[in-house]
């Protein structure tokens, strides 16, 4: 779920497009499920994945960065500024 990377950690996800809400469901298959409200399409979820992971980490947008997934429901997102234990803190996981 997260692996040291860089300057920070990448966290992989999955997520589900069209959800009734944004929030985190849980472990998923190594991965964190996340419900998302935004469709699947023109970049939409991606954009509103990152800024909801921003959100919740208490992070600017500009720290977060989408490495693979693009058009995939599983996702890897590099994070950088935060340890380990703040991410998960953070993330409740």
């Amino acid at each position: 779920m997260l692996k040291p990377y860089r300057e920070g950690f990448i966290l992989e996800v999955h997520v589900k497009p069209r959800a009734k809400r944004d929030e985190i469901i849980g472990p998923h298959n190594s991965r964190l499920k996340i419900s998302l409200k935004a469709p699947p399409v023109e970049g939409k979820a991606n954009e509103a994945l990152l800024k909801f992971l921003a959100k919740k980490l208490g992070l600017p947008r500009k720290k977060l960065t989408l490495i693979s997934g693009l058009t995939s429901r599983q996702k890897s997102i590099y994070i950088e500024g935060l340890g380990e234990e703040e991410v998960r803190r953070r993330l409740g996981i």
